[in-house]
């Protein structure tokens, strides 16, 4: 689906539902405010989603959807989650459950379970069990053998959509002793299973996104056929790691979202306001904290459109991709909604405007983007297995493996390229390929340098710096290479284990960021929509990421702030998504009350 027809897709949702400050509107912030309070489930919002056939752009085309690639579903997505992510979480728990059997389920499988969807049946993700976390080889469901099919046995716990949905997608041991392919999934129908044999667990009482089902399913010999198996038996675990590979990019939506609505609402008031005479985003200090806030959300943005993307341009090294975003986006934008919070002062302790109230929610609600799907630990521990491998190719890649990689990279970070068919069976859980991103940042300096000697003043100049502090950033590699090697010869055996190698994960990380940064500039430039490409917003994205390492070196002037701010005021007057897609959101119920109080 080409960029202009995602766009009228995302206009078409959004009048659909409204403005969320309009009361009158299909998903107010005021009813979504209530939901929360009282822990309640979206199911008014999940089926108005449904009747517009939200779900089917999530869903294959070849099996009776509408998702000729995932970043479509991605972007609609962000358009219900600036609302309301428990109903945003709810939905896009629904596509997860499907995404074994995408992976590796059978054409009858897959159109069976679509056409139960579009009926309005929905699958949760039976992953998860109370005692073992992450630890997915030590998983105790167990499925025996019987005449026929299988009986599954054990607990499931915590889930999303657990109670709500329909079936689950369980993941059972079915070998005599744990290992790695002593794990199968089965689909299971808790509508046809016997009385008895499955009982829902009860709802979890959440601190964030408090209107989502998380709950959990016990079975006691629930049968399932053998045609309920996806994949062949004890190939469970693989398609469970690749199925989090896709659900870690995916779920970073929600991420982007809450930085949106927060920023939204700060600038709301901070544009409104006038305290001793001057209104509040024209203090320098705050119209920096706004300007930093909105360069965060498009690293992030940035970071997530080359993530999407390489699901189908790049599946042999998304295990990098999906564990580099899932850590960062969360982790930089957690900070970004703090500093939100700095700029709403006081306000931000008032829950019955819906301005301040939303606010609040965003900051619980981004927590699950850091934890569901592999938490941060999980995700450094993952890079920190390949690190040795990212930074060797990082450092000695030679000329082909470079022009390979410069090739995708226009692919990977150009809105308007076209996609290959997303085939997720091809994402490898171990990238022998290294991470393009990082592998052609030195063709996007060049491109970018380029740039910069064919502008004129001032942007000229921001180009040339931001160059400068890009390449700075992407040189680390070779620093990064020589502290990882040098420590594992001290640590040994212990050397994976460590945090010194989770440290040089998270650095490596930021050099990703900053790669991102660049690559996206320079291949998406002409794809972008007024008023963008910004290049000082480019200089003060690269500086936030910098500062993550030296916190108290600034770069920027405030001459470059005042540039970014303008940016910002441009998408904040327009009614524009704030991304690099600028999708056009509602139009706006004039509300002044939130200044005034």
């Amino acid at each position: 689906m080409s960029k202009s027809d995602v766009s009228v897709l995302a206009a078409w949702l959004e009048e659909y539902l409204g403005d969320p400050h309009d009361p009158n509107s299909r998903m107010p912030f005021t009813q979504i405010l209530d939901h929360d309070v009282r822990g309640e489930y979206p199911y008014q919002f999940v089926a108005l989603l449904r009747r517009w056939g939200l779900h089917l752009h999530c869903l294959p085309d070849t099996d009776g959807g509408m998702a000729g690639n995932v970043e479509t579903g991605i972007g609609l997505m962000r358009l219900v989650a600036r609302r309301d992510p428990s109903t945003a979480v709810a939905l896009a728990l629904n596509s997860l459950g499907f995404m074994p059997a995408w992976i590796l389920g059978t054409p009858e499988q897959n159109s069976a379970l679509v056409a139960d969807m579009k009926r309005g049946s929905s699958v949760s993700w039976g992953l998860s069990e109370r005692a073992h976390g992450s630890d997915l080889v030590a998983n105790e469901v167990l499925a025996e053998k019987t005449e026929g099919g299988w009986l599954l046995t054990g607990e499931k716990w915590p889930i999303g959509n657990a109670t709500v949905a329909d079936k689950m997608v369980v993941f059972a041991r079915t070998g005599k002793r744990p290992g790695p392919a002593a794990y199968s999934l089965f689909v299971l129908d808790k509508w046809r299973a016997e009385p008895g044999t499955v009982d829902d667990l009860p709802f979890e009482d959440l601190y964030g996104t408090r209107a989502l089902d998380l709950s959990g399913v016990r079975m006691e010999r629930a049968y399932v056929p053998d045609s309920a198996m996806i994949g062949r038996e004890g190939q469970g675990l693989e398609i469970a790691l690749k199925t989090s590979q896709t659900a870690r990019v995916v779920l970073l939506h929600l991420a982007l979202s809450a930085a949106d609505t927060s920023l939204r609402l700060a600038l709301d008031f901070a544009e409104r306001r006038v305290l001793l005479g001057d209104r509040i985003s024209d203090v320098p200090y705050t119209r920096r904290q706004l300007a930093e806030a909105f360069a965060d959300l498009m690293v992030a943005d940035a970071m997530v459109l080359g993530a999407a993307r390489a699901l189908q341009a790049a599946p042999e090294q998304i295990s990098v991709w999906s564990s580099v975003v899932k850590y960062q986006v969360p982790t930089l934008l957690q900070k970004t909604l703090s500093q939100l919070t700095v700029v709403l002062g006081a306000r931000t302790f008032l829950r019955d405007h819906p301005h301040y109230g939303m606010h609040q929610k965003m900051v619980r609600d981004i927590l699950i983007t850091d934890i569901a799907d592999g938490n941060t630990v999980v995700n450094l521990r993952n890079l920190g297995h390949q690190l040795a491998g990212l930074l060797e190719k990082a450092t000695e890649a030679d000329d082909s493996a470079r022009e390979r990689a410069v090739e995708r990279a226009a692919t990977l970070f150009g809105m308007d390229r076209e996609l290959p068919v997303y085939e997720p069976v091809k994402q490898e859980l171990f990238s022998r390929a290294g991470d393009d991103a990082v592998l052609a940042a030195p063709d996007g300096l060049r491109r970018l340098r380029a740039l910069a000697e064919t502008a004129e003043g001032t942007e000229a100049d921001r180009l040339r710096c931001a160059a400068d502090l890009a390449e700075e950033l992407v040189g680390r590699t070779a620093s990064l290479r020589e502290r990882a090697t040098a420590l594992k010869t001290a640590l040994g055996k212990d050397y994976a284990q460590s945090p010194e190698l989770f440290e040089l994960a998270k650095e490596y990380c930021l050099v990703h960021a900053a790669a991102a940064c660049v690559l996206t500039y320079v291949h998406s430039r002409d794809a972008m929509d007024t008023p963008l490409p910004s290049a000082s917003l480019l200089l003060l994205q690269l500086e936030r990421v910098r500062r993550q390492l030296f916190p108290h070196e600034p770069v920027t002037s405030q001459a470059v702030v005042d540039e970014v701010m303008e940016v910002l005021r441009h998408f904040h007057q327009d009614n524009r998504l704030f991304s690099y897609w600028q999708f056009p959101l509602a139009k706006r119920a004039a509300d002044e009350s939130a200044a005034s109080l």
